[in-house]
């Protein structure tokens, strides 16, 4: 009987270790034994969750080849992990990928730290802030008010509660882009939104259209929907999209869906313009692919001008037909990723669609989490919240950038206007090895290649707002000791790889 669950094929592989190279490494680093090295990155895969636990390896000669190195340095290497509990093999079963006795499985995503652990580990993987009070207490309270006629019914709703249907509805035509109630269904956060419409549209074996990089989890569902990937690069800084590579990219892959964060995107803080925005979808119309625009970064600007009517008209407003953008929307990131509540903003008939297919999903959202949120739309608390929101996402912004540019004054960003990231370009080092030394001195921070499509983006990390003041200087600080750790050849260094890699 086999005890793998998925594969790894030997040019995959080979893709994913040869990005663990390709920016310089620091000065004063040890080269390992070309064997060494293989042994460190297949390593380093595993416990980032970018090779899965259990999954089979190529056979030694097969990586040897995709590598260009001699089969026994493969052999070698093999035999390093086995000894060190991270791989396992059978007489012709192969080889697939393990984790020592007693460790935690790594996460492919970016799953949230366990609260017990908060207070020995700096946790910038999870980009949410605590909630506003008192905001998140009166709405709770607010709902209770409202749940007693709710309790008498059998309490499904899979579109989701028909007043706050009609509040969100009524949100959208406020700002411009006229919404019937029959257009919202309400989610299970954003994550529950776009997977519905993965599920709709792209089958397993279907093309996605991705920014490049793009946000770490939503990249991983689609993965584990069975979807095609096709990364879309993104422009250097916070310009963000270029459109001619995305027109191209749409006319010749001809993806069922592209996904977009348009507003403050995750990782890197771009705010795509308006001319930007109608481009992409003409791109789009033309190609026959539906694009997804997420929304849930939209409330987040933190520059005053955007609060004078500067932020670009919505995605969606340029498709007036409403036959080509769907939105989604959340309370997530804007309020507290807590109260999971998240919409999809479509036309009627895609709404219709999403609601028959949810018989065989969640049935619905929670009903007193819709209710909170009803009563933070209705009675203005939720204006209140998100300014307590961006006050205190500006102030950890300045507070991270300030300690970031005194302690690793080597490293590059630009400094995003909103949002909760800071996309960090990671003075040559490598990321994954950056998010590995950060654990052992105290800091949480997610490498860059998480945020793309095979290894890409291994010299970046991203750094969210969710801390400031001391936190902000000490997180900053632990991270410099995570560089002197990498630099040091102490965690097997990016120099290391290129003693195999050709």
């Amino acid at each position: 009987m086999t005890q793998w669950t998925s594969a790894v094929g030997a040019a995959q592989l080979a893709r994913q270790l040869t990005s663990q190279q390709d920016r310089p490494a620091g000065p004063g680093t040890r080269r390992p034994p070309a064997y060494r090295a293989l042994a460190d990155g297949i390593r380093l895969l595993v416990l980032e969750g970018r090779v899965p636990v259990a999954a089979r390896l190529p056979a030694e000669r097969e990586l040897a080849l995709a590598l260009s190195v001699s089969r026994t340095t493969v052999a070698a290497a093999y035999e390093a992990l086995r000894s060190e509990g991270f791989l396992e093999s059978r007489r012709g079963a192969g080889s697939w990928t393990a984790v020592p006795a007693g460790n935690p499985l790594p996460a492919r995503g970016l799953e949230p730290l366990p609260p017990e652990a908060l207070g020995s580990l700096i946790d910038l993987g999870c980009a949410s802030l605590p909630a506003p009070e008192p905001w998140l207490t009166r709405a709770v309270q607010g709902a209770l008010e409202e749940l007693p006629p709710y309790a008498h019914t059998h309490g499904d709703y899979p579109a989701g509660l028909p007043a706050l249907r009609a509040m969100i509805a009524e949100r959208y035509t406020a700002r411009g882009i006229p919404t019937m109630p029959e257009q919202i269904m309400v989610t299970t956060g954003a994550m529950g939104a776009i997977d519905a419409i993965c599920h709709l549209f792209a089958g397993r074996g279907e093309r996605i259209a991705v920014e490049s990089p793009s946000y770490a989890n939503i990249l991983q569902l689609m993965r584990e929907a069975g979807a095609r990937l096709v990364p879309v690069a993104m422009a250097e800084g916070l310009s963000g999209w270029d459109m001619d590579r995305w027109r191209q990219v749409l006319r010749e892959a001809a993806p069922r869906l592209a996904y977009v964060v348009a507003d403050f995107h995750n990782p890197t803080g771009a705010l795509a313009d308006e001319d930007q925005r109608r481009r992409l979808v003409d791109a789009a119309r033309s190609a026959g692919t539906v694009l997804v625009a997420d929304e849930t970064m939209t409330e987040l600007w933190l520059d005053e001008e955007f609060g004078r009517g500067g932020m670009p008209r919505p995605v969606c407003s340029f498709d007036p037909a409403g036959s080509t953008v769907i939105t989604v929307g959340s309370a997530s990131k804007a309020f507290w990723a807590g109260l999971r509540i998240g919409w999809v903003r479509a036309a009627p008939d895609v709404i219709r669609s999403l609601v028959s297919a949810r018989a065989y999903a969640d049935l619905g959202t929670p009903v007193l989490e819709q209710l909170a949120v009803n009563w933070l739309f209705s009675t203005g608390g939720w204006e209140q919240a998100v300014e307590l929101r961006r006050a205190q996402a500006r102030e950890n912004r300045d507070a991270l950038v300030a300690a970031v540019r005194r302690e690793l004054p080597g490293w590059e960003f630009e400094i995003p206007r909103g949002g909760l990231t800071l996309w960090v370009r990671a003075g040559g080092l490598s990321g994954s090895r950056l998010a590995e030394a950060g654990e052992r001195v105290g800091v949480r921070v997610p490498s860059g290649p998480r945020f793309g499509v095979d290894g890409a983006f291994e010299g970046y990390v991203r750094l969210p707002f969710t801390v400031g003041g001391a936190v902000a200087e000490e997180a900053a600080s632990r991270l410099a000791a995570a560089a002197q750790l990498v630099q040091s050849g102490a965690t097997g260094g990016t120099e290391s790889l290129r003693t195999f890699v050709a």
